[in-house]
């Protein structure tokens, strides 16, 4: 999957998820986009929203509490010029139609919320834009993943167009017990869906991360905050300050070396390796010239610079022309 500059298939995408982390503060919210490069995360994201088009003024405290949290259309646009000036690809999630429309004229990618994987009028908006889009799969069931991305194959389709797709394993709960992170859906996913597979974490921590590339995620999206006492904010326990998040991707790299192309083929150094270790056709006693090569003549010995076992036919029943001591690798120009 491609977004901005990065290519998820060449090595596996790390978004610094700063959600809602900054408060509502947009030097936070600059500090996090710094602080995200430094890290060496490849894109950075944000949520963009107005409060009145996805919470109810009912819920009179998070009504107001998101309405803190609130950026303008002005500092979204300078944080994705600071993103690409710091080498991010710049993603928002929107949570409200008006946000998406505005939204497409300044991220490198969308996603939709896991609470939003059924909010089929905010999918289809996104959809129209024909840019690359995430889809977290938090709180849905196989049957409600292949409907949003049904939907979302089937606008593209429409269009004529042909951006990438990825869904994103997800459990929505805030933290996650390890016990649930379940990162074998990862594996469950990719075997089901034709789309680039990863993974949103919420656990505590960075271990199911790191893991979760070795389950086979192309993408990890990771909480990100200046501190994790930042504040009473729930999503600040369980996000990675810049000195985890370093060592989570300094981690993530090591693992997707370890996990390779998964083409099955010998490796530099088996190949270097490969005349000590393999065997060779040789003389199981000693012979002398002129003996006709029977199956008791034969021994399979180290190192492999002869003929190889399975060769046998070229061998029995040939005549040696030169003495042969025990062990000594059989060679072609020994026989007529």
């Amino acid at each position: 999957m491609k977004i901005g500059p990065f290519d998820s298939d060449r090595q596996v995408l790390v978004i610094a998820e700063v959600g809602n982390n900054h408060e509502g503060s947009f030097g936070v919210a600059e500090e996090l986009v710094g602080r995200a490069a430094e890290a060496g995360a490849q894109a950075i994201k944000f949520q963009t929203f107005r409060t009145e088009l996805f919470v109810s003024p009912v819920q009179a405290e998070r009504f107001q509490r998101m309405k803190g949290f609130e950026l303008s259309e002005d500092q979204f646009t300078r944080l994705s010029q600071q993103a690409r000036r710091a080498g991010l690809a710049f993603i928002s999630t929107p949570l409200d139609l008006p946000s998406a429309e505005f939204l497409d004229g300044i991220v490198d990618a969308f996603k939709i919320a896991s609470g939003d994987n059924t909010f089929y009028p905010l999918i289809e908006t996104v959809a129209a834009k024909g840019k690359p889009t995430i889809l977290s799969t938090g709180l849905a069931d196989m049957a409600q993943i292949d409907h949003a991305r049904a939907l979302i194959r089937r606008i593209w389709r429409d269009r004529g167009v042909a951006p990438p797709l990825a869904l994103l394993h997800c459990v929505t709960a805030y933290p996650v017990p390890p016990a649930h992170a379940n990162l074998a859906a990862i594996r469950t996913l990719a075997r089901a869906f034709d789309a680039t597979i990863g993974y949103s974490d919420h656990t505590i921590g960075t271990q199911a991360c790191v893991l979760a590339v070795a389950a086979g995620a192309r993408i990890v999206e990771k909480h990100f905050t200046l501190a994790n006492d930042y504040s009473a904010f729930r999503d600040h326990q369980l996000s990675a300050d810049p000195p985890t998040l370093t060592r989570m991707i300094r981690e993530i790299r090591e693992v997707e070396a370890i996990v390779g192309s998964g083409e099955k083929v010998p490796q530099p150094e088996e190949v270097e390796s490969m005349t000590a270790i393999r065997r060779s056709i040789a003389a199981a006693r000693a012979l002398s010239a002129g003996t006709v090569i029977g199956p008791g003549d034969i021994a399979w010995l180290r190192p492999g610079d002869g003929i190889p076992p399975g060769d046998e036919r070229r061998v029995l029943g040939r005549r040696l022309v030169t003495d042969l001591a025990p062990g000594a690798i059989i060679r072609l120009e020994h026989l007529v």
